[in-house]
């Protein structure tokens, strides 16, 4: 239709008379756009669906697939859209494939952004008609939702990682005997074993050295305590830390419960937001996974004070209480080190922290402009209060994990069966 507007301007000049001309060619136009309507495939015709896992985990994408199949004729191709809520995202959200007879796939990645429920809101599938003038398109209906949780494959193929023979990582924690301080038998001597083990009375005895064996303990309880609050929600490495921190937790929680200890799951940002009882044997890992996905995202300022008096309260026993978290300021981290100072006058405490590898790379970073030596300054000054800050908890006694987001889980294992093995519960 606009490439006749100049010719019709054109005759409209030079021959007034022939003005219909004009008219005739806006009608040749429409017909044209008509005619390839109703010769394009029908949308009624078209069944579109699309075909996702029911659960994703955090950090992991998983592939998903969009059909559409025609009954009767088909176009040559077809572009295909996804609508997803804040809570996923799609790449590439838009693409155009070949028909292959009636039927095309077009394959995408889903990306998890927060846990919760994510949903896809919609399928939309366009195609032109034969003289290429129309688009005729199709939207189909929403899909079932897509649960958003912890990466709870991750923290199984890592825990089976560790109990394997060959474990590459950290402390096998499956060696029953030969660690802890729970007496198990008397076993004659052998080299490589420790001195200290050696009972004199029984050696004299029996005229051969004979050595005690120990078996690991059981049945400790083991409390993980998750800040929930503002600063949690920060990406670290591509997550937030809060992620971060349930899957190191749900790994923790495996392990634990693997070697009999008892384990219950705390979180809080302002207030208490979760509190479970304490639950024991392979069996409670599902629960306990169930109330991590729960535990949502918070614009909150952390209260150390309330969160961790309402945690002490809810011990009974001496136990190891994991406290995931982070801080950014000496006052907020004073009035954490109170009351983690209170809760070590009975209990362990195993303190993890992530590494802050943003504020590092701009300390090394090379200066090429005025504003990244101020920028280096402040971020070694930010360093240096965390360090000073994690030195008061270590000379308080509490145990430290402070390590890189990416081998956060691995770092707080091994602290967890260092604690273990020196028998400190």
């Amino acid at each position: 239709m606009a490439a006749g507007a100049l010719p019709a301007l054109v005759v409209a000049v030079a021959a007034p008379s022939l003005w219909t001309a004009a008219a005739a060619w806006i009608v040749l136009t429409l017909g044209l756009m008509l005619a390839d309507a109703l010769l394009a495939p029908s949308p009624r015709r078209l069944t579109l669906a699309a075909i996702a896992p029911g659960v994703i985990g955090m950090g992991r994408p998983e592939r998903a697939r969009l059909t559409a199949a025609f009954e009767g004729a088909g176009p040559r191709q077809i572009e295909f859209a996804i609508g997803l809520n804040p809570r996923l995202s799609a790449q590439p959200d838009r693409q155009t494939v070949r028909m292959h007879g009636l039927r095309a796939e077009a394959e995408l990645t889903l990306s998890p952004v927060r846990r919760g429920e994510g949903r896809i809101e919609g399928v939309w599938a366009r195609w032109r008609g034969p003289l290429g003038l129309m688009w005729l398109q199709r939207r189909g209906p929403p899909e079932r939702p897509v649960m958003v949780t912890p990466d709870v494959a991750g923290v199984k193929e890592q825990a089976l990682r560790l109990f394997a023979r060959d474990a590459p990582l950290g402390a096998k924690p499956l060696l029953d005997r030969g660690e802890g301080t729970d007496f198990h038998a008397l076993k004659e001597f052998q080299t490589g074993m420790d001195l200290g083990d050696i009972d004199w009375k029984t050696s004299a005895k029996h005229s051969r050295l004979v050595g005690r064996e120990y078996r690991t303990e059981r049945n400790h309880h083991v409390l993980l305590a998750i800040d929930s609050g503002r600063l949690m929600s920060a990406p670290a490495a591509g997550l937030p830390r809060i992620d971060r921190a349930i899957n190191a937790a749900l790994l923790l929680a495996f392990v634990s419960l693997r070697m009999g200890d008892r384990v219950g799951l705390f979180a809080f940002d302002s207030k208490p937001r979760l509190a479970s009882g304490l639950a024991s044997g392979p069996v409670a890992f599902p629960l306990l996974q169930k109330l991590a996905t729960a535990i949502d995202y918070s614009t909150e300022e952390t209260n150390f004070t309330l969160g961790l008096t309402a945690l002490a309260g809810r011990l009974d026993r001496r136990a190891l209480v994991v406290v995931f978290t982070d801080f950014a300021d000496t006052t907020s981290a004073e009035l954490m080190i109170e009351n983690v100072a209170r809760l070590m006058r009975t209990h362990v405490v195993l303190f993890v922290v992530f590494r802050d590898e943003e504020l590092e790379a701009l300390t090394t970073k090379q200066p090429v402009e005025p504003d990244d030596v101020s920028r280096a300054v402040i971020a070694e000054r930010l360093l240096k209060q965390r360090e000073a800050v994690t030195a008061r908890l270590r000379r308080l006694g509490a145990q430290i994990v402070d390590a890189p987001a990416d081998t956060l889980s691995t770092a707080l294992l091994n602290g967890y069966l260092d604690v273990k093995r020196r028998g400190m519960l």
